[in-house]
Parts: structure tokens; C-alpha cells; sequence
């Protein structure tokens, strides 16, 4: 090309490169105000789960997290709806506890019913139960015998025990001298009519472990003098006629508390999921407030008994609010004391040590 040409072009070959110039330069302005705006907009979200919260919810979002994605909890009872009940149940049911879970990566939680404490601290000794709730007598056995597990919230401090015969059996504590009661081994209920016996002063009695049903058939065989019972099934029995020697309303140093407890296994995997669950569980008690009736009314559909009675063996006010209150403590580390002085719990150790803070 000759130079008269090249000196024709190069004006507008300058003013062209000029304009892609600034035309990238405000592109890249564009982008780095945009990637501010974000940056912002996510510290701002960060900042304000942090303080609905109080804990960082970067591993929630983390993709490679190592939370499970499926959740398997244990809960005591039986019921068509495969659900707990309590703050517990009440968030399963509308999906309150699933949606808070979710946002830590668990996609599922698998719930699983047990007749009893003893059998759902097999399971989450074995591996096949991340955590679950149950009376604290068959969770502080548990521990005292090695168990791996960690205690994470007391959901009620008024179980109540039931002693129970039948409509002409004994009528007093003392007429169970040299009889036989039925007993689920290492349940709440043991404790209950264990302590009751020791503070009536009778000695000379025999304990069968059987489960509720089995033991209400002995009853009314008469292969049995008397049981314990709970809840509802007690409620149930009394309405028939049967004789209520004493339930532990008459001594509530005797009561049992409702505990939740996790694998120390799967702590390691979600260290944070103590303070998680117990956030989720008040989200649930704050919605179950707001709707009393309809609660009362999932609770009577669970047990297949009536409102009223619902709201007399279930009452809102048995809820915990706090993960450890005070009168709580003092309860389970009482429990915790018999059950090392009467040998049934293998070595004594501080409830505030088994507690996560």
C-alpha cells in the first residue's frame, strides 16, 4: 500500500480504536459496579441471617459440605402419621423443621417410631439414628454404659409415670409387698416406680420387663399385679375401671424430662447441628403457639383420643422453650444420681459435661 493511502486510513483507524477503548472501559466499569452491587447484596444477606440466627450460614450454601443430605431421627410412640408430638412433631407436620434443614443441605428427614428409650438408644449406638427424643432415663443408661452420644435439649421436665392395676388389685403403694409389677426395663417409668418403692419403704417385690401392650394383657390375665404406664395409654386403662395406685404428679422429684441426644458421629459431620435443630424447634413452638387449637387437634388425631383429653395429657404449657432450663437440670441430674446409686446406670458423670453448649 502506498504511503498516501496508509496516511488516508490512519485517521480513521485512530478514531476507531478509540472508540473501542472507551466502549470497553465502560463496560468494565459496568462490571465492576455490578460485582459490587453483589458483593454487597451478599454481605447484606449474610449479615442478616447471621443475625436471625446467630451463626454463619456459609456452610448452608457450601456445595461441598459435608452434612448428610438425608437426616434419620428417632422419636418414642406409634401412629399413623409416623410423627412425634410437640414442638417436635408439630414442625414435621407443616414442614417448618424440613424447611429450616434445608437450607443446610438435608434433603430428607427419615423418622422412625420406637416402643421404647432402651430400643432407640440401640439404634443410634448402631449407626442407624442420627439423633432422636426420648425420656432421659434410657438416654443417661446409655451414657454411663459408653454410649457416644451428646445431649442437646430437654423438651419437656414433666413426663409423668402411671402405676397401675387392675379394677380389683392393690389400691396402695404398700399392698405391692411381694407382688409382681411390670416394667419397661430402663425406661422413665423404671425410675418412677423404682424411687416410689424405695420412699414407701417396700422391699420385697418383683420387676418383669414387658412392653405397654404386652403388660396390659398380663394385667388383665392377672398374670401381673400391677404396671406402669404413660400418657395416654394410662388415661385409657383408667376409663376402663382400672385402679390407680400413684402417678409421679404426687412426687415430681420422680418426674421423668423428655430429652433430645445426637451421635457424637454425626456431630462430626455437622458440628453446628445442635444450635441448628434447636433454632428450628423454636421456629416450630412459636408457629404451634399461634395455632393452639389446630394443635391440640393434630395431637388428639396422633394419639386417636379426644381434644380434651389431649389438652390435659399434652399440654402446650409442658413445651420447653429453653434448650436446658433450670428446674430441667436439676431434674435429670437427680434422675441421673438414683440411677448411679441404685446401679442401674454403669458410672456417674456431669450432666453439664455430657450437655453442648
Amino acid at each position: 500500500m502506498s504511503r498516501e493511502k496508509q496516511r488516508g486510513l490512519r485517521g480513521p483507524v485512530r478514531l476507531a480504536l478509540i472508540a473501542v477503548l472507551i466502549m470497553a472501559t465502560a463496560w468494565l466499569q459496568a462490571c465492576g459496579a455490578n460485582n459490587s452491587s453483589n458483593g454487597n447484596a451478599k454481605d447484606s444477606a449474610n449479615t442478616g441471617a447471621s443475625a436471625s440466627t446467630g451463626t454463619e450460614t456459609a456452610a448452608a450454601a457450601d456445595k461441598d459440605s459435608k452434612v448428610p443430605t438425608v437426616l434419620n431421627y428417632g422419636y418414642i410412640g406409634s401412629n399413623d402419621k409416623n410423627l412425634p408430638g410437640g414442638a417436635e412433631g408439630w414442625g414435621f407436620y407443616k414442614g417448618i423443621i424440613q424447611a429450616e434443614l434445608k437450607k443446610y443441605g438435608i434433603e430428607e428427614v427419615k423418622l422412625t417410631g420406637f416402643p421404647n428409650g432402651p430400643d432407640q438408644t440401640e439404634s443410634l449406638i448402631s449407626g442407624r439414628l442420627d439423633f432422636g427424643g426420648l425420656g432421659d432415663t434410657p438416654a443417661i443408661i446409655a451414657a454411663a454404659s459408653g454410649a457416644k452420644t451428646r445431649l442437646i435439649n430437654q423438651t419437656t421436665v414433666t413426663n409423668i409415670g402411671y402405676l397401675i392395676s387392675g379394677p380389683n388389685g392393690p389400691k396402695t403403694v404398700e399392698e405391692l409387698k411381694g407382688k409382681t409389677i411390670a416394667i419397661q426395663k430402663g425406661s422413665y417409668m423404671h425410675r418412677y416406680v423404682v424411687g416410689l418403692l424405695k420412699q414407701a419403704g417396700v422391699t420385697d417385690y418383683k420387676l418383669v420387663h414387658m412392653l405397654i401392650p404386652d403388660a396390659q394383657a398380663a394385667l388383665a390375665k392377672g398374670d401381673v399385679d400391677a404396671m406402669t404406664n404413660t400418657g395416654y395409654t394410662a388415661q385409657k386403662l383408667l376409663g376402663q375401671g382400672y385402679t390407680l395406685i400413684d402417678d409421679s404428679t404426687k412426687h415430681p422429684e420422680l418426674h421423668g424430662t423428655g430429652v433430645t441426644v445426637v451421635s457424637e458421629s454425626y456431630l462430626k459431620k455437622f458440628p453446628d447441628f445442635p444450635k441448628v435443630w434447636n433454632e428450628a424447634r423454636q421456629k416450630a413452638l412459636e408457629d404451634l403457639k399461634q395455632h393452639e387449637d389446630e394443635y391440640y387437634q393434630f395431637i388428639a388425631d396422633l394419639n386417636k383420643t379426644t381434644v380434651d383429653l389431649a389438652k390435659k395429657v399434652s399440654p402446650i404449657s409442658d413445651i420447653t422453650v429453653e434448650p436446658f432450663p433450670a428446674e430441667g437440670i436439676t431434674r435429670i441430674t437427680g434422675t441421673k444420681d438414683f440411677l448411679v446409686e441404685e446401679g442401674l446406670a454403669k458410672k456417674d458423670y456431669k450432666i453439664e459435661d455430657w450437655e453442648v453448649k
